[in-house]
């Protein structure tokens, strides 16, 4: 799995930090998507495609 965020279609829902923490966050100023690991363990990839599915503004793209 190999995960890529688009900041510029962001909205800052935050959808996507609060179904996979470990692989997202939201950075201070403007709560615009962080990708902490664009790799993670099988064990996240389930929640992953998840918050891919809901994000609002379609800014997380999945691949296998």
């Amino acid at each position: 799995m190999k995960i890529t965020v688009d900041q510029d279609k962001c909205c800052g829902a935050g959808t996507c930090v609060l179904l996979a923490p470990d692989v997202f966050d939201q950075r201070d100023e403007d709560g615009i998507v962080v990708l902490l690991d664009s790799q993670p363990p099988a064990g996240l990839h389930a929640l992953v495609h998840e918050a891919a599915s809901v994000c609002p503004a379609s800014a997380i793209a999945v691949s296998e």
